[in-house]
């Protein structure tokens, strides 16, 4: 009896384009964490973007902490997703940057709002992938 292999009209296995489009997905999961914890809210009249991790700074102690687990998370996804060492060094830098100068009162807020390491981070996993942001747009 012959073993069939299944594979989509490119030739390519069927699991591959399953996998791709699980890293697709999950790559416009951390995306959107990043945009949420950055860049979600535009000061209006400047180019001044803020999110979530500024809002939390604005808490001590306790929001500093939240904005590190959760760009922890994104660390780990990268990780998960397989950014090489090197890289996922750096993005630890930048989050431990944020984090303790972030924890600075007042003038790590104002920090905060200028230093997006969701953001940077987002960026070394792309540069990764050899995507851009609006490769995630389009799909």
């Amino acid at each position: 009896m012959a073993t069939r292999t299944w594979t989509d009209n490119a030739g390519a296995p069927f699991g591959a384009e399953a996998g791709r489009l699980d890293t697709l997905r999950r790559l416009r999961r951390l995306a959107n964490i990043a945009r949420l914890m950055d860049t979600a809210i535009r000061i209006p009249g400047t180019g001044i973007r803020f999110g979530a991790d500024s809002v939390f700074g604005l808490v001590p102690v306790i929001g500093d902490a939240g904005g590190a687990l959760v760009g922890l998370y994104v660390v780990n996804e990268a990780r998960r997703l397989g950014v090489p060492a090197h890289k996922l060094t750096k993005m630890i830098g930048n989050l431990a940057a944020d984090s303790l100068i972030g924890s600075v009162p007042l003038a790590g807020d104002l920090f905060d709002v200028f230093f997006k390491s969701n953001r940077r981070n987002l960026d070394i996993i792309l540069d990764h992938f050899q995507l851009s942001h609006d490769d995630l747009r389009r799909g």
